[in-house]
């Protein structure tokens, strides 16, 4: 028996979820300005907008009130007023419960205030796993006495251990070119007096140790991370304002992706980049996307997005994630958006005569969760 239209929304709000990318919820209280900064991605001064007065913050209200019981597009000032009555745990248990998601990839390496991988399983009651961040590897590495080479390797050895996949966040495409990448990667502090990275730990301590931007130390990191087989995920598009937004096209990481083998390249984020992220993934066999965060951001607009992600995109090459981070609202959201926008999409595949139902089931499995339990072995 074929599922009908009408069963397909039902499939799309019944499927568990895999979020192949998150971060962790807040646990402390905060005031509105900390909340309705959270509703912005690229900004990374304090707001001077009303916070709710865009995509994402019309999607709050429309989303999440009910949960809070609220009526649906709710004031700004009543979700806000509603919202201080419960304290911030409260709010992750009931956002994560109602995500809908079996298993959590908990990128851990954007500073404290929010939930780690213990804390993430026990709010929402499932699973839970930890994604290194290779910056933050670099940067130890970067502090510990002796070789830098010998010290990421350690590290990254020893913290992978237990992680499902490592992250780079960099957002600039050019890091995983062949002639940086390659050169550093075989230039170690053992192979070349003086080499790259000794020099590139040494321009980073003299900044100050601030955040790693060093293009050579990032590309030793990427390529060293290769040899680990596990999953690497690259951010490429949107975010915030510290990262070229020209330069974080997925296309600059064509010389990387030749030499990656087959190490799976999960795309994070994507837009504006989305159809070449799709187009990457066609070409390599090892390339993933993953519409996380834009999806979110996008509110209404979203089935756009997600229609485009699957235009070139083999459709066992797309995963799903929400990239929530801080607000538990945004852990609930990008599971809420991504059912309404698949169903959306897919539904008019079906309408107009151009999928079957059983195949717009199939395709909204694999996203959901099927193509992140493979690659990631959960």
């Amino acid at each position: 028996m074929h599922p009908s239209v009408s069963d397909l929304a039902h499939r799309i709000a019944d499927v568990t979820l895999i979020d192949q990318h998150v971060h962790g919820c807040w646990l402390t209280p905060g005031d509105r300005q900390r909340f309705e900064n959270a509703l912005n991605e690229a900004n990374t001064d304090p707001i001077t907008h009303p916070g709710f007065d865009c995509q994402l913050g019309f999607a709050v209200r429309a989303h999440c009130g009910p949960l809070l019981g609220l009526p649906k597009h709710v004031a700004p000032e009543d979700y806000w007023s509603r919202r201080g009555q419960l304290g911030e745990t409260e709010l992750a248990r009931l956002f994560l419960t109602a995500a809908g998601v079996s298993d959590w990839l908990v990128d851990t390496g954007v500073g404290g205030g929010v939930a780690d991988t213990g804390e993430m399983a026990a709010l929402s009651g499932n699973r839970a796993h930890e994604v290194v961040r290779l910056e933050e590897v670099a940067e130890q590495a970067a502090h510990a006495p002796g070789d830098y080479a010998a010290a990421f390797d350690e590290i990254l050895h020893r913290r992978a251990a237990g992680a499902q996949n490592a992250r780079h966040r960099g957002g600039r495409g050019e890091q995983g070119r062949e002639r940086g990448g390659a050169r550093a990667e075989r230039g170690g502090e053992r192979g070349h007096p003086g080499g790259g990275v000794a020099q590139g730990r040494g321009r980073w301590r003299d900044r100050g140790g601030v955040r790693l931007t060093d293009l050579v130390l990032l590309r030793f990191g990427l390529h060293r991370a290769l040899r680990l087989r596990k999953p690497l995920q690259f951010h490429v598009g949107f975010g915030d304002r510290d990262c070229d937004l020209d330069r974080a096209n997925p296309l600059l990481l064509l010389d990387f992706l030749r030499q990656s083998g087959d190490t799976p390249i999960v795309l994070l984020h994507c837009y504006p980049y989305e159809r070449e992220a799709g187009y990457l993934a066609q070409a390599f066999n090892n390339v993933y996307v993953d519409g996380g965060l834009s999806v979110n951001h996008l509110g209404a607009r979203s089935p756009a997005f997600i229609a485009r992600l699957l235009e070139l995109a083999p459709f066992g090459k797309i995963v799903y994630s929400s990239d929530g981070y801080g607000p538990a609202e945004l852990h609930f959201l990008g599971a809420a958006l991504w059912r309404k926008g698949i169903h959306r999409v897919v539904s008019g595949f079906v309408a107009d005569g151009e999928w079957s139902e059983d195949d717009a089931v199939r395709v909204v499995n694999l996203i959901a969760r099927d193509n992140a339990a493979r690659i990631y072995r959960v």
